[in-house]
C-alpha cells in the first residue's frame, strides 16, 4: 500500500482554452501580465464575403487628405422649387406625383439635402416652368421647339 500517495495529484488530460476563450479580452490581459508574447491584428473586411473587392480608387482615396462628400442642391434652387410649386398651387405630394417621384425627393430638394440629379431637376423644371440649372436660376423656362 505504499504506492497510494494521497498528496500527489495526477492530471490525465487538461484541455487548453478554446479559441473564443483565448481571444477574449480577459485572456489577452492575463497573457500580457504573465509576460507572454501577444499578437493582435484587426482583419480587413472581417466577417464579410468580400474576398476580391479591390476598387480602382483605393490608392487615390488613401492619398486624399481632405474630407470627401457629395455636392448638395443649393438653398437657392430649393427656394426656387418651393416658390414655383406654390405659384402653381401644388403641394409637395402633388408635384412628386406629377413628375413620378416620391414626395420625400421634393422635400429633400427644397431643403437642400438632395444630391443633384439632372433627370429629376429636368422633370421639376418642366413641371414648375422655371430654370433650376445654369446661370439664370429662377428665370422662366423657354418652351420652344427642339432643333434637330
Amino acid at each position: 500500500m505504499a504506492e497510494s500517495d494521497w498528496d500527489t495529484v495526477t492530471v490525465l488530460r487538461k484541455k487548453g482554452p478554446t479559441a473564443a476563450q483565448a481571444k477574449s479580452k480577459q485572456a489577452i490581459l492575463a497573457a500580457q501580465r504573465r509576460g507572454d508574447d501577444v499578437e493582435t491584428s484587426k482583419k480587413w473586411a472581417a466577417g464579410q464575403n468580400k474576398q476580391h473587392s479591390i476598387t480602382k480608387n483605393t490608392a487615390k482615396l488613401d492619398r486624399e487628405t481632405e474630407e470627401l462628400h457629395h455636392d448638395r442642391v443649393t438653398l437657392e434652387v430649393g427656394k426656387v422649387i418651393q416658390q414655383g410649386r406654390q405659384s402653381k398651387g401644388l403641394t409637395q405630394k402633388d408635384l412628386a406625383t406629377k413628375i413620378n417621384e416620391k414626395p420625400q425627393v421634393i422635400a429633400d430638394y427644397e431643403c437642400g439635402r438632395a444630391i443633384p440629379n439632372n433627370q429629376v431637376l429636368g422633370k421639376i423644371e418642366r413641371a414648375i416652368g422655371l430654370k433650376l440649372r445654369g446661370k439664370d436660376i429662377g428665370k422662366p423656362l423657354e418652351t420652344g421647339p427642339k432643333g434637330k
